[in-house]
């Protein structure tokens, strides 16, 4: 899963949003500042893997939804995200100068 479909994941984990308030709150929590196309490339690859669900239009804007297997998989990476950082700074606090 790329870092960017990490990003859409983790932000709808907090609610259902669309498009513009992804890019906000991405940016907001990550310092990351995606372009609507490449927000709008990961949305469709996420939601053809059946992780997001595009909801009807409200008032001419279309918000997304976590589906359960997006929490799953966004779970899962972030935890073994997780691992690989504390190991990571297990072997700098170990390593020599």
């Amino acid at each position: 899963m790329a870092e960017r479909s990490v990003l859409v994941l983790t932000s709808l984990a907090g609610g259902d949003r669309h498009g513009y308030a992804l890019i906000k709150d991405i940016e907001s929590f990550s310092g990351v500042a995606l372009s609507p196309g490449t927000l709008y490339g990961a949305l469709a690859k996420l939601e053809a893997d059946g992780f997001v669900q595009r909801l009807p239009a409200d008032d001419r804007r279309y918000p997304y939804r976590l589906t359960p297997a997006g929490r799953t998989a966004l779970a899962e990476r972030l935890a073994e995200s997780a691992r690989i950082a504390s190991l990571g700074l297990e072997r700098i606090a170990l390593g020599s100068p």
